[in-house]
């Protein structure tokens, strides 16, 4: 049958009304090979896929082929080659829900280590396509970040994690350099991150940046006077003790990261799928021993179910999926009876979008080139943007604060009332300050801990998570991606032990907190 409708192409050429009619005789036929069972609950579809009809499957391999050849004869732009090689991936070995900063990390460490041992499928919903570059991308929370990296948190993990990203950063052509193009480039732009305390929080501040020392971060502690010494233009009324980092900190354009690691993901093999997830497909494993549960039967994860472009909903059968969705993940999660089930899928992953503001702003006057990343103690922050006065900033709102989620609008009331006052407080000479421009983006903000939940989940031991990082994602990108391909491949964390993210410190309420938040 395809060698038949690939002389029909040959022998036709644009000639292609038979074509055409017969593609959309396929295309118009009801979809009754794609069936789905009753769902959890209401309100939490769970897609289950009905075997397949022989029948039923050659009528839609040859709808997919018609298409194929019909896109080629009406093929403009010259792009047929690209889609004839993107066969749909109906079945891989590790899927990987999210294709930004973090998820395309992922991908890139599973496949540099695996090479063609293993298959790689990323689906991401806000991509592209064509197979190119993400030309799209618009919502995406790596897109929309700041880029900045700091080894100044109070958590271990963090610490080591930032420590990691600096040294990837400062060397990423050793990591995703692809023969015969352009060496990748960030942006890197090294400068420290000035933390500032008041007496209430001053001894916190000393003792984070004890702990970032031992484990090879290089800052130091400034008393007010030290402060003012070094940065006339600042005003140090309130600050007890301050932090600057003086190696391996500093800022990068995250959207160019992105890019640098979807394309070694890809140039290794990874095949990106545009399109959304709505369900998963379970089997019942009888007579079988669960890591926690013991002998008895379960339920396993099979297969995902995704929503292309056109409206149609295909299957990726799957061996290991990762949840790295960002900010939607929590909704992922609950796709899978996560939240909504019994045992230890009563327990929701607690990973939601929050909205933050990012504002730019001109000001002549300003302090120039000398301005790390500054942040006062209300969580007013602000850097410099390359040169020329040009500088941006935002605020860590308060949890009344919050702003409505439903859409990616820039509250600009909210600059004129809660940033500016503080800004021209600390820094007298943004009193003249201009705003330029501003956008927002989402956190994938972790409601329990605000930090990443990482490894597998304690039920379904084939789905794995890698998110909610609140804010911190981007910068812990390279760290994550590495730590997530060891549980793959070694199944066990090699170099940094993230055993205490997990996400069975949800279950026993153990709160892994981390005190220096942006």
């Amino acid at each position: 049958m395809l060698i038949a409708l690939d002389t029909c192409l040959i022998r036709l050429g644009t000639k292609n009304n038979v074509l055409k009619n017969c593609y959309n005789l396929l295309n118009n036929r009801k979809s009754i090979f794609r069936c789905y069972s009753s769902s959890i609950n209401d309100e939490t579809p769970v897609y289950r896929k009905i075997p397949e009809n022989p029948f039923h499957r050659v009528g839609r391999i040859m709808k997919d082929q018609v298409k194929d050849i019909f896109d080629h004869l009406n093929d403009p732009d010259g792009e047929y080659s690209i889609k004839k090689n993107r066969l749909f991936p109906a079945f891989c070995d590790v899927v990987i829900i999210g294709g930004g900063g973090i998820g395309s990390s992922i991908a890139y460490w599973i496949k540099q280590r695996a090479k063609s041992g293993l298959r790689v499928v990323v689906v991401e919903k806000d991509s592209t396509v064509n197979n190119k570059l993400p030309d799209k991308y618009r919502d995406c929370s790596t897109s929309l970040s700041v880029g900045g990296l700091r080894q100044q948190f109070s958590l271990e993990e963090n610490i080591q994690m930032s420590v990691f990203g600096a040294e990837f950063l400062r060397n990423i052509e050793d990591y995703l350099e692809i023969p015969n193009e352009d060496i990748p480039n960030v942006n890197f732009t090294p400068h420290g991150y000035l933390f500032m305390a008041s007496e209430a929080s001053a001894e916190i501040l000393k003792e984070n940046a004890t702990l970032q020392g031992t484990l090879g971060a290089k800052n130091q502690l400034m008393s007010p006077e030290m402060l003012k010494k070094k940065f006339p233009w600042l005003n140090t009324d309130g600050i007890a003790l301050a932090c600057l980092g003086l190696e391996n900190e500093g800022w990068f354009d995250p959207w160019l990261l992105l890019q640098a690691f979807r394309k070694k993901a890809q140039y290794y093999g990874t095949e990106y799928v545009d399109g959304e997830v709505v369900g998963f497909g379970t089997k019942e494993s009888s007579n079988t021993t669960h890591a926690v549960y013991g002998y008895g039967d379960f339920d396993t994860l099979k297969s995902l179910a995704v929503k292309l472009p056109d409206g149609d909903v295909r299957d990726i059968n799957f061996s290991v999926a990762i949840i790295a969705a960002g900010p939607h993940s929590g909704k992922v999660a609950q796709l899978a009876g996560i939240g909504c089930g019994k045992r230890f899928r009563e327990a929701a992953l607690p990973v939601e979008p929050r909205k933050r503001y990012v504002y730019c702003f001109h000001c002549p006057d300003g302090p120039g080139l000398n301005t790390p990343l500054t942040i006062d103690p209300n969580h007013v922050y602000f850097r410099r943007e390359g040169l020329g006065g040009n500088y941006i900033c935002g605020r860590s709102p308060s949890p009344e604060e919050e702003p409505d989620v439903s859409n990616l609008e820039v509250d600009h009331s909210y600059f004129e009332e809660k940033v500016w006052p503080a800004l021209a407080s600390r820094v007298p000479a943004f009193e003249k300050l201009k705003v330029t421009g501003s956008w927002a983006g989402y956190y994938d903000f972790n409601t329990f801990d605000e930090n990443v939940i990482i490894g597998h989940h304690p039920y379904y031991t084939n789905l794995m998570m890698c998110t909610g990082c609140s804010g911190h994602g981007i910068q812990q990108a390279p760290a994550l991606g590495r730590a997530m391909m060891e549980l793959v491949i070694d199944g066990r964390y090699s170099t940094i032990d993230l055993s205490r993210l997990g996400f069975e410190r949800l279950l026993t309420n153990e709160r892994m907190l981390e005190r220096n938040i942006v």
